[in-house]
């Protein structure tokens, strides 16, 4: 007899595939799910896989314009980056995996959903919370949480072993000694070989981006449009070519990025969980338009209003990287920074040339820059006076701090 219907988070892989195999044996009615988020995968092998390992049903679902439009972009007007590098690409993709993971899971009646996270990893708990907060009474089925499944298989070779009595296809393909999960908005690479921080990252490794060195020798210049902080057009200046649509420019601001070896990182990051890891990333078409961002943002926000925003921004990124996108505090600060993109408005012109990406220039009807007031061969509204009296309030301040210094250092 069943002990009830489980939607598995399937990736087609050999874990998640011995896993839909074990859970069968657990008793369990298996739908498999998987999302399209941007990878490079065979959907319609991945589907006829599942079906042959007795998943009851299959799910497979394009999500990457909801991806790009719900997550990424509201990732862009926060400036969102984790620990000042990391562009949150992984962190992203799993909330929109696991809304949708838990709406099947309510369609189907099914009281459990089931994933193959790893214990040690931030993933785990991006999936579960998401899940609890969306689906109060789901259960999660953990696998590589519950001893009686890790302490059979303790490795890759157990895995390869279980697959090979179950008949579940192995990989063609040898498996590279690092692990990787890739999207439209990077590819991340960690473990194996790559666990020796002191370890360089083989030459082989990137999949999204050219080596910087053998990148083209003439840059590619792009117009990006904003509206309230959000990208509505990008145009390829030199070529007269432009795209409109979210999923379409950031697909086409990955081709130039790539192009170009834009967006590589290789950082040791502060794990939720307690530890630190190494992690090498990918991220060529939000790295631009990070840099686009932060040029019109400033351009036209109010200095204090950016202050205050900036510190939004960090901790609307530590929340989205210990997965509590759902919460009510990642809720308010969403409001909060939307809030703040009212008057982000504009053109930059930026050069995307070996690795690199330099802002030539921006325009807005929004601007606060005042070229009359700036101007150093005008004297526009400015009275230098006004100079005088902030170097003296601010002069009194460092020259109490001084004495203070002077009587604690030389006693």
């Amino acid at each position: 007899m069943s002990k009830g219907t489980v939607v598995l988070a399937y990736s087609g892989g050999l874990d998640t595939s011995c896993i839909l195999v074990w859970l069968k044996e657990q008793g369990y009615d298996v739908i498999a799910f998987l999302a399209n988020i941007g990878q490079d995968e065979d959907f319609d092998s991945a589907r006829k896989k599942a079906e042959n390992l007795g998943a009851k049903k299959v799910f497979i679902e394009d999500l990457r314009s909801e991806f790009v439009e719900h997550f990424i972009l509201p990732a862009v007007q926060a400036n969102a980056v984790y620990e000042d590098r990391y562009l949150l690409g992984t962190a992203l993709a799993r909330p929109c995996i696991a809304r949708r993971l838990v709406q099947i899971a309510q369609k189907e009646q099914a009281e459990f959903i089931s994933h193959g996270a790893t214990g040690k990893g931030n993933d785990q708990i991006r999936f579960e919370l998401t899940s609890y907060a969306l689906y109060s009474d789901v259960k999660v089925i953990a696998p590589w949480r519950i001893p009686e499944f890790y302490n059979r298989f303790k490795g890759r070779k157990d895995l390869m072993e279980y697959a090979q009595k179950n008949d579940i296809p192995l990989p063609i393909t040898p498996k590279a000694p690092w692990s990787m999960d890739a999207n439209l908005m990077h590819i991340s690479y960690e473990s194996g070989v790559l666990e020796d921080p002191k370890c360089s990252a083989p030459t082989d490794l990137y999949l999204m981006t050219k080596n910087p060195d053998e990148a083209p020798n003439v840059p590619d210049v792009l117009e990006i449009e904003f509206k309230n902080g959000v990208p509505i057009k990008v145009t390829n200046v030199k070529a007269g070519s432009s795209k409109d649509k979210p999923l379409e420019m950031f697909m086409y601001l990955n081709e130039i990025g790539g192009k170009h070896g834009v967006g590589r990182i290789d950082i040791v990051e502060n794990r939720f969980i307690g530890m630190k890891s190494r992690g090498i990333y990918e991220t060529p078409g939000g790295t631009i338009l990070l840099q686009a961002h932060l040029d019109i943002e400033t351009f036209t926000m109010d200095k204090e209003v950016r202050r205050i925003k900036q510190g939004l921004g960090i901790k609307f990124s530590e929340l989205v990287y210990n997965g509590f996108w759902y919460s009510p505090e990642c809720d308010f600060l969403l409001h909060c920074i939307n809030k703040s993109q009212e008057n982000v408005e504009g053109k930059v012109q930026l050069s995307v040339y070996k690795g690199q990406v330099y802002i030539l220039g921006r325009e807005s009807p929004k601007s606060l820059y005042n070229e009359d007031l700036v101007s150093m061969d005008k004297q526009g509204d400015y009275d230098p006076c006004d100079a005088s009296g902030f170097i003296r309030v601010n002069a009194v301040r460092l020259q109490q701090k001084h004495r203070k210094w002077h009587k604690k250092y030389t006693k």
